[in-house]
């Protein structure tokens, strides 16, 4: 079934997860609707690809309180047209990402609460990945310049964040069952001094603060089922990704790509021993590239309807080991 990984443990005992997370977005959106042309004629869509590897320790206490460690390394790449738009080029980075840490707790005592079980995780996330990271940009004229690269493949925001999530699970029987989780990240930080471009901003920019990157918000829903069979876990449900247009807490300032993707997620688990084995691809259903606070400030400051674009993936990859000792 689908319930916390640790509510399967002793006191006093460890959980080490691998999570290795991979996608390609190339599909652009300005809300739900796809831009074809940009693949089929102008071949001008961006392509990011990126990998991230998460290593997450978890302390148990006891039946009903733990603490999680999560550290993050990525590996990205964004490819794109230079200004004339005649030839690709790409920028990089690689290193370690914004790391959290979250306390969790069971709101029933497991001892007795044996069908189903609701778990709150309150943590906070450090801003110890590279958010400024300078990459070389192809020009018209076939020179290089060295500027930040894209919000999109930085390894961190640069912002402190504060993590609620909920966890819960209830099994109808020994091998079937419900799940559902949501994780929000509140950061209260507006700006982190990043800029946009590596050439100067215009005076529209500046005044809608589009030059600057933000610092956004996160959430993920997922709900689903899952039916075990022998040492096999097999899970069907939907996941929303989503990147909010404003802030829970502070302003909402600056360069960011909000919207959402909703999608359908199969998953298997194959347990042996102290180990478990496991893959769920989450498939793109819808994707929206909402309208940002820089683009409603331009639409009223130019009279003219703005609406940024962004690229989704069609699917993304995640895979991993668990392992109790």
């Amino acid at each position: 079934m689908d319930e916390h990984p640790d509510s399967l443990t002793k006191k006093g005992e460890w959980l080490f997860n691998s999570n290795t997370r991979y996608y390609k977005s190339f599909r652009h959106f300005v809300g739900k609707q796809e831009q074809f042309y940009r693949i089929d004629s102008l071949h001008n869509n961006v392509i990011n690809k990126v990998v991230t590897q998460d290593f997450t320790f978890t302390r148990v206490f006891n039946d009903r309180w733990s603490l999680a460690l999560d550290v993050p390394y990525a590996d990205n790449s964004r490819s794109q047209l230079n200004t004339t738009g005649g030839e690709r080029f790409s920028t990089h980075t690689f290193g370690l990402g914004d790391m959290r840490i979250t306390g969790y707790y069971w709101l029933f005592n497991p001892a007795t609460a044996r069908n189903g079980n609701l778990q709150v995780g309150l943590g906070a996330k450090f801003a110890t990945g590279a958010y400024n990271l300078q990459d070389y940009f192809l020009q018209a004229n076939g020179t290089k310049i060295l500027g930040p690269v894209d919000q999109s493949i930085q390894l961190g925001d640069g912002g402190t964040g504060v993590s609620l999530e909920l966890n819960g699970y209830y099994n109808f029987s020994k091998t079937f069952g419900f799940y559902g989780n949501f994780f929000y990240l509140a950061s209260p930080r507006d700006v982190n001094g990043t800029p946009t471009s590596a050439t100067a901003p215009n005076a529209t920019k500046i005044a809608i603060t589009s030059d600057v990157e933000s610092v956004p918000d996160q959430m993920l829903i997922r709900a689903g089922a899952s039916l075990s069979v022998k040492k096999f876990d097999f899970s069907l449900g939907f996941r929303d990704d989503a990147l909010p247009v404003h802030d829970l807490f502070g302003k909402s300032d600056g360069f960011r790509r909000p919207g959402y993707i909703l999608a359908i997620e199969p998953g298997v688990t194959y347990r042996f021993g102290n180990f478990a084995l496991y893959g769920f691809v989450p498939i793109a259903v819808i994707r929206d590239r909402t309208q940002s606070v820089p683009d409603i400030r331009q639409t009223a400051l130019t009279g003219v309807y703005t609406h940024g674009d962004a690229a989704f993936a069609d699917y993304v990859v995640n895979i991993g080991l668990t392992y109790k000792f």
